[in-house]
């Protein structure tokens, strides 16, 4: 069973890429500190937890950080002009509250738009992009907005908003990536009996280029890797070219950047313990840290193990909790089971 209070804990932790340290990065600390040998974090603020074996050098990665806003400029009437931190849509902001974080701690604010009454017929058929979002913070003037302690620079991200919608559905900003490592984190705690030697890592800065999975990857050296991110679910609009369903498992690529043993023998265990399992056609890289995990030092055999989302990168990610029951489930066991293998394709 999900544990949603932990669940919410991780999504609603801040952290948006390179301001990992603002929240995410002490609650893994503490979710997995006391069911691991070992733990660090590293120069570029990457959490990395070792479970040692004699087995296949593995590493496990899921990214905490979210993307977000940094404030551009301040105008004189104390409004707020920003740019994206990784890839937000500025049509999902608009009439939305955000959460910043200031010199003196944490306040709101509210993307702000022009009432219809106000616009022409053909300006209300234009989506918002990045020259008309502006944050309001309720300031009347820059210098009242700048004794909030607001500045060039100051980092913001989507408000908490998380929601039950169902026993299983649930919806809320950030289950990108943080379901996956709300999931990493209960797979860790759940391993008994292993061979392998297990790290994983809370990696930072994957929305702006996967650069904590590069560094950790390096630090590392793994045989396999396993990274561990959403991916899209049916959902509307799609013109039906998604194949993926919520509430029908975790979900593996196949492709290029998927190690072909690797993937079988994730299939092998998710058939042998019962866990659905569905299959994502990836011709390209997937988008994730492993892509950058492959191509480490002499190569490494790597894998993408998903928890299917709707509306991805908006503030109504939404979920299933029997895909990530599942999810958790299937890192467990082939974790676990985890043998030497021949890696070459």
């Amino acid at each position: 069973m999900v544990d949603f209070e932990l669940l919410r804990k991780i999504v609603e932790a801040p952290g948006i890429s390179g301001y990992e340290f603002l929240g995410i990065r002490d609650v893994v600390v503490e979710a997995l500190r006391e069911h691991v040998d070992e733990l660090k974090i590293d120069r570029m603020g990457n959490v990395i937890a070792h479970k040692k074996g004699n087995g296949p050098k593995i590493m496990v990665a899921a990214h905490m950080d979210k993307i977000g806003l940094m404030v551009n400029y301040i105008d004189k009437d104390g409004y707020l002009h920003v740019v994206p931190v990784g890839g937000v849509d500025p049509r999902t902001l608009v009439a939305q509250r955000v959460r910043i974080f200031t010199e003196n701690g944490e306040r709101y604010g509210v993307v702000g738009h022009i009432p219809p009454h106000l616009t022409k017929p053909e300006e209300r058929r234009k989506a918002a992009d990045w020259d008309t979002i502006v944050v309001d913070v309720g300031a009347d003037s820059k210098e009242e907005a700048e004794k909030m302690g607001i500045k060039v620079g100051t980092v913001m991200e989507f408000a908490p908003a998380f929601t039950k919608l169902t026993e299983n559905r649930f919806a809320s900003p950030y289950l990108d990536d943080r379901i996956c490592l709300y999931a990493m984190i209960e797979a860790a705690k759940a391993i008994e009996n292993h061979e392998a030697d297990i790290y994983f890592v809370a990696s930072v800065q994957e929305e702006v280029g996967l650069r904590g999975a590069r560094v950790a990857s390096y630090a590392i050296d793994p045989e396999i890797g396993i990274a561990m991110d959403v991916t899209f679910a049916k959902q509307p609009g799609d013109k039906g070219k998604i194949v993926v369903e919520l509430g029908k498992g975790p979900v593996m690529d196949v492709g290029p950047n998927i190690n072909p043993k690797v993937r079988a023998f994730a299939e092998e265990v998710a058939k042998k313990h019962g866990i659905p399992l569905q299959v994502e056609p990836s011709p390209r890289p997937t988008g994730t840290d492993a892509n950058i995990m492959q191509i480490n030092r002499e190569g490494v055999a790597t894998a993408v193990l998903s928890i299917p989302i709707r509306y991805m990168h908006s503030q109504v990610e939404l979920a299933d909790a029997r895909d990530v029951d599942n999810t958790i489930k299937l890192a467990r066991h082939f974790l676990e089971e985890l043998r030497p293998m021949d890696l070459i394709p």
